[in-house]
């Protein structure tokens, strides 16, 4: 089985400020031919570095994958086909690889499995998945994070 992980949680300079966020474990799933990865904003579009980017305040993942919500920049940047673009194509490639199971990057407006920011950018966190964990889901691929997968994913 494979995988599909965050490429920041494997070590690549690909989060928002060009930062990685390595954990071991998922690196350890990478080396041993278990998982993939894949960063999905830049698969939309996005450069790294980045403006830091939210789901509008009051809106879900859901809503913008329906186009009834923006992902926006702290400058007040539209990003939204970007992070729709990013979270079609990590579905496919989660389709053409046979992947069901998902390891991304916590509170993220694209990964996000749980908690993300709340889109006020004051840095509030609140209940709710990113814009690809959600499609993923939606899709039947199970999303943990890296915080949750190691006590109940088949990882």
């Amino acid at each position: 089985m494979k995988i599909l992980v965050s490429a920041c949680l494997v070590g690549v300079h690909t989060q928002w400020n060009g930062d990685a966020n390595p954990i071991d474990g998922v690196v350890e799933l990478v080396r041993s031919g278990q998982a993939l990865f894949l960063c999905p904003e830049q698969l939309g579009g996005l450069t790294t570095p980045r403006e830091p980017a939210e789901i509008e305040p009051g809106k879900t993942a859901q809503d913008v994958l329906a186009g009834n919500a923006k992902v926006v920049t702290n400058t007040g940047r539209d990003v939204t086909e970007q992070y729709v673009r990013g979270a079609r194509e990590a579905l496919a490639f989660c389709q053409a690889f046979g992947i069901e199971t998902a390891i991304l990057a916590a509170r993220s407006p694209s990964c996000g499995s749980r908690e993300r920011y709340d889109g006020t950018h004051s840095g509030t966190l609140r209940p709710g998945r990113g814009v690809t964990a959600e499609l993923l889901e939606q899709n039947g691929i199970r999303v943990y994070n890296q915080d949750n997968y190691s006590s109940s994913s088949p990882a």
